[in-house]
């Protein structure tokens, strides 16, 4: 075989526009290994990317995919060896080294992590990046002394992949999570994962010129930033914490210290794409096993190549719930 497929990103008169192209094995990246990529998955960097983001990708045409699972066809290191099952997690992937919706990637031998045994390949993209982002902000969390016992958890951007993960893997683990949403038609979706109430997105995003809430949250997972990430660190319980892991309403946190003089929580940052291989083996490895979900092939939807434009834009118009897992059969 001398070509293979892969969604591209090119920028149009128009703008950006996604297309399925054939491609030669030598525009790949000079990387040491090569694989032939079995899944991918969607997510919102990715939809950015696809959509000319020049803070995510700087330069078109591109293939985005920051996620592949696959089997390695060669090795030039050595450290891997033709037919090994590989997943491949952040790092550049999809952002300015071509990503995994592809039939191949080729990337530096230590971006791949051993796939679990306990995971097929198809798992660990059900997975992908949110899986482990939601599962660092669960390690974070219980580091911090989280327990079931102390109050309800809050999790924001509910509907999205880390959220509706984190809302699975903490109701699995016996704690009381409050879901939040502004998807009225995802609400007994988010309560089939476990959640135990169901609060609406606008209750936590209006401004609070108070420097304090009344104390509701034990613990929250944030994926959205801006003034919700500020109303949880007003409301958080006396050294509660909260996980913070997204910016899709802002960047910008507009609170004081009070929170954390008076109340003494913890704000704990989750940088997902450069944590350490260490960190990647490790926690792969507790979604494999400790925190195996039941539940998970229910909470994607498959797509081939040819479709992923259209969930794309389904995902940047905010019309996405389940999470988007990426066939290269299809």
């Amino acid at each position: 075989m001398t070509k293979f497929r892969s969604l591209q990103a090119r920028e149009t008169a128009d703008g950006f526009e996604q297309v399925v192209i054939e491609r030669d094995f030598g525009e790949l990246p000079d990387n040491d290994v090569l694989i032939k990529v079995s899944f991918s998955s969607l997510n919102y960097k990715d939809a950015l990317s696809a959509s000319g983001h020049k803070g995510i990708t700087k330069s078109f045409p591109h293939t985005p995919g920051i996620d592949a699972a696959g089997v390695v066809v060669s090795d030039r290191t050595g450290q891997w060896q033709p037919g090994d099952q590989v997943v491949v997690i952040g790092f550049d992937l999809g952002m300015n080294t071509s990503g995994g919706f592809s039939e191949y990637i080729c990337v530096p031998a230590q971006w791949l992590v051993k796939k679990p045994a306990a995971l097929s390949l198809e798992e660990s993209m059900m997975l992908g990046t949110a899986g482990l982002t939601a599962g660092y902000c669960l390690e974070k969390l219980m580091n911090n002394g989280l327990k079931p016992d102390q109050g309800p958890i809050l999790v924001t951007g509910a509907t999205g992949g880390v959220g509706s993960i984190a809302v699975a893997l903490l109701a699995q683990l016996g704690y009381e999570v409050t879901a939040s949403t502004g998807k009225a038609e995802a609400e007994p979706w988010l309560l089939e994962l476990g959640a135990g109430s169901i609060l609406h997105r606008d209750t936590l995003s209006e401004q609070q010129k108070r420097p304090m809430l009344s104390a509701q949250w034990a613990g929250a997972v944030d994926t959205v930033g801006g003034e919700t990430l500020a109303n949880i660190l007003k409301s958080l319980k006396y050294g509660g914490s909260v996980a913070a892991c997204g910016m899709v309403t802002g960047v910008d946190i507009n609170t004081t210290v009070y929170p954390l003089i008076l109340r003494g929580i913890n704000l704990l940052g989750v940088a997902s794409a450069d944590a350490s291989l260490d960190d990647r083996i490790r926690v792969l490895g507790k979604l494999a096993s400790l925190w195996k979900l039941s539940n998970l092939a229910g909470m994607v939807q498959t797509a081939g190549l040819d479709e992923l434009p259209e969930r794309i834009q389904a995902m940047l118009k905010g019309q996405a719930m389940k999470r988007v897992l990426v066939d290269l059969s299809k």
